[in-house]
């Protein structure tokens, strides 16, 4: 595309006023007005002869993979001239889904030195998904200033918007370095996970029912045998994407949280050599991942929680959880995110959830609510008080039933607040690892 410069046309308005003098001085020399215009058209068409070819120029653009919410990336092009004829600087924008990722600056300028140009632009994004950089504009003056070529180079790239796990992630491995016993004390319960790692002599605080009595005979000294948990357990996150996963709570929506501390318990049970596998649903299942293993697979399960996206549709427990037990081939530690609103609702996710019990571990997690919590304690002083609180007890007796239930039915429920969610899961991970339970 050409297009005239801001110059351009200040130089073919100019000769206006001086034509309209000419012709008032000497009607008979109109024609020096026209004859400007066609001189301006002329030194613009001589201007994009001697500008830089679109032929002759190639662009690269790179991009981060992935950009953590809360962090900054940079997206940077290389604009290169093949030919002798290269502009002094070029003007660049970058298109992108402006929900979600933010460009600074909105035009950048790169001069142009020997055969290249070369800037970058800050990303920084305003929350979790797939955000598509989708044009590169590019444009660039002629020699004299007149004229502009622009070009769009089409991008077919995507930057995963991923939660931020860092931090509690330190704290989770802080946690884990802490708590956990993998293969270096005894198993605090037998049970039929333990593996058998060696014999090792008595030491007070050892189990005594870990005494090997046939091995102490033979050596003459008091041994013990030492287990180490068992690893390559499936840990599968069933993640709830429905209309009320997808409402705020302390700032986020609740699947955020939700996807917070999945990746923090995933980053441990990958370190711990378990398999974990994602799974994501609202009225139908929108994301279906295989387990995978190792540390090494921990980005692209971030990438994976960036593709889920927010939703308005109601959540169909029967379809989705019927779906993820038909994927699972062996038994699985499911944990599951979820909301509800009152116990009519969540009757069927109950249903469900009882099937997968007969196979499979289930660990329901759900927010404690503690706006409703800090209605029910606040001081009535209006009427409207007193409303909210009323029906602010009956939404959080309705919910302490629905738990109560599943607990009865054999459902290992954590129910906690959203700021501690990554530390207790991850907690009741190693307690259920322990205790030989997945």
């Amino acid at each position: 595309m050409i297009y005239p410069t801001r110059n351009a046309i200040i130089l073919t308005a100019a000769g206006a006023p001086v034509a309209l003098l000419i012709g008032l001085w000497r009607p008979g020399l109109w024609v020096a007005g026209a004859a400007w215009i066609l001189f301006a058209f002329g030194l613009a068409f001589v201007d994009a002869i001697l500008s830089a070819s679109r032929s002759t120029l190639d662009v690269v653009v790179t991009a981060p993979g992935s950009i953590p919410t809360g962090g900054k990336g940079e997206a940077r092009f290389r604009a290169v001239f093949d030919g002798w004829r290269r502009p002094r600087t070029v003007e660049a924008a970058l298109e992108t889904d402006q929900g979600k990722l933010i460009v600074t600056p909105a035009r950048g300028i790169a001069r142009v030195g020997g055969k290249a140009a070369e800037s970058g632009f800050e990303l920084e994004p305003r929350r979790r998904g797939l955000a598509p950089l989708s044009v590169l504009w590019l444009r660039w003056r002629g020699p004299f200033g007149l004229i502009w070529k622009q070009t769009t180079e089409k991008l077919d790239k995507k930057i995963a918007i991923t939660p931020n796990v860092a931090a509690v992630k330190d704290e989770a491995i802080r946690m884990y370095s802490r708590d956990a016993a993998f293969g270096q004390r005894v198993q605090i319960e037998r049970g039929e996970g333990s593996e058998f790692q060696a014999l090792r002599e008595f030491q007070t605080g050892m189990d005594p029912r870990a005494i090997d009595w046939k091995q102490t005979a033979r050596h003459g000294k008091l041994l013990a045998k030492e287990f180490r948990t068992e690893r390559n357990h499936p840990i599968v996150f069933a993640l709830d994407t429905g209309r009320l996963m997808c409402e705020p709570l302390a700032g986020l929506p609740r699947v955020d949280h939700a996807l917070n501390g999945a990746l923090i318990l995933a980053y441990v049970a990958l370190k711990t050599g378990d398999r974990v596998g994602f799974f994501a649903f609202d009225a139908k299942p929108r994301l279906v991942t295989g387990s995978v293993s190792g540390v090494g697979a921990f980005p692209m399960l971030q990438r994976l929680a960036a593709s889920i996206d927010y939703s308005a549709e109601e959540t169909n427990f029967t379809l989705g959880l019927t779906q993820l037990s038909g994927a699972l081939e062996r038994r699985s530690l499911i944990v599951v995110f979820t909301d509800f609103a009152d116990t009519t609702s969540a009757q069927l996710m109950i249903e469900n959830v009882s099937r997968l019990l007969k196979t499979h571990l289930v660990l329901f997690v759900v927010f404690r609510d503690e706006e409703l919590e800090g209605m029910i304690q606040a001081e009535p002083l209006t009427p409207d008080d007193v409303s909210r609180a009323v029906i602010a007890d009956a939404l959080m007796r309705e919910r302490d039933l629905v738990i109560a239930r599943l607990k009865r039915m054999g459902v290992e429920v954590l129910d906690t607040p959203v700021k501690n969610l990554g530390p207790d899961l991850l907690s009741r991970y190693l307690d259920l690892k322990r205790k030989d339970r997945l």
